[in-house]
């Protein structure tokens, strides 16, 4: 799965943000050795923004992107491949837990093995603690208290590794999710409360215990919030990695450039693949935090990764493996609350067309 649209109107809002952040957007750390001279952060900046090319490729990039954008707005919801696409990926809500634990708990299992704490950057040995946390979040077994757990794993980690470990921040948004979502199907859980529930079976005596869903209930924490909690930590980890790992580390970045030989893809400077894979990522970053297009947004994470994934062949995969999950949930959800999607969006798409109407005559009220 790697679009929520067809594939000539998914990308349209990020199409040229996406063309310019391709394979040089992986961890920078997981394919470069630290050290070693590079230009200064002010020295890479006016490098790229002094070349009369560089500023022409961000007009015309710039320009791109918005007559794409109101093309999508305008015509993007009338097409009834894209109602038939939303619809099916919604029909996978009930897959979603178990699509997130796998997004991080296949990670985590690899990590625990690989002698390396959730990060391949940070050599801690913590074998016992996060391939236990996987196997119970791969077998949906005390799926809600294992993500807690993962959490605070991870917070405890990051307070002695800060801000290496904020690389791997999407650990957060993979379990914050299945936290709310919970383990969804198939899983153990699902298998014990179903007994629970039964009359007549040994589980069905502990019924009546308090289980995190329950406390969750109490809190006002409902299933909906989900998309909320993973747009949050996915966006800031697209724009946290484009903006440390690209603008203000430029030589790291450069030396990506140089190793894969990017300029014989695309025949603009070292500098400007570094510049626009930063405002690749950190686009896609902000678009997913404020709920802005998010499907769309989702999509062209997910093809970055993409290209990462076939463009370099030395990277770690299974440290994005959680990314990819990511940004697979978000194609499901949509945005969920407190997104732009729900109030400018459609503001702006009455103003440069009519209402769109789903397939069956209903309207759309959202076009994330």
């Amino acid at each position: 799965m790697t679009s929520s649209q067809p594939r000539h109107v998914l990308m349209a809002p990020l199409l040229v943000a996406v063309v310019a952040s391709r394979p040089v957007a992986a961890h920078v750390d997981y394919v470069t050795e630290g050290g070693g001279s590079g230009p200064s952060v002010a020295d890479f900046l006016v490098t790229v923004l002094s070349d009369p090319l560089n500023l022409a490729l961000l007009a015309a990039g710039s320009a791109g992107v918005t007559v794409a954008t109101f093309g999508w707005l305008r015509y993007g919801d009338h097409l009834m491949d894209v109602t038939v696409t939303r619809r099916t990926l919604r029909s996978y809500q009930p897959y979603l837990g178990w699509l997130l634990r796998l997004a991080v708990g296949l990670p985590l299992m690899g990590a625990g093995f690989g002698g390396y704490f959730f990060s391949p950057v940070v050599s801690v040995e913590a074998r016992l603690v996060q391939v236990t946390l996987a196997f119970l979040l791969l077998f949906g077994l005390g799926t809600r208290l294992a993500a807690l757990a993962g959490i605070l794993t991870y917070l405890s980690g990051l307070a002695t590794h800060f801000p290496t470990l904020l690389l791997s921040s999407e650990y957060l948004a993979g379990f914050f999710g299945i936290l709310v979502v919970g383990p969804g199907q198939p899983s153990a859980d699902l298998l014990l409360r179903r007994l629970m529930l039964t009359d007549g079976t040994i589980m069905s005596r502990f019924r009546d215990v308090t289980t995190v869903s329950d406390l969750l209930s109490r809190l006002g924490i409902e299933k909906s919030a989900a998309p909320l909690l993973i747009r949050v930590f996915l966006g800031l980890n697209f724009a946290y990695l484009g903006v440390t790992e690209k603008w203000l580390d430029p030589g790291r970045a450069l030396q990506v450039v140089e190793k894969y030989d990017l300029t014989a893809v695309a025949p603009i400077s070292p500098e400007m693949w570094v510049f626009g894979a930063g405002l690749g990522e950190l686009a896609v970053g902000l678009l997913i935090l404020s709920g802005t297009f998010t499907r769309s947004a989702a999509g062209a994470g997910f093809l970055i990764l993409t290209t990462t994934l076939f463009g370099l062949p030395d990277d770690p995969v299974l440290a994005h493996v959680t990314l990819f999950g990511l940004t697979s949930a978000l194609l499901i959800t949509g945005s969920g609350p407190f997104a732009l999607d729900r109030t400018v969006v459609p503001a702006l798409r009455a103003r440069v067309g009519r209402t769109p109407v789903d397939a069956g005559g209903e309207s759309t009220p959202t076009a994330d």
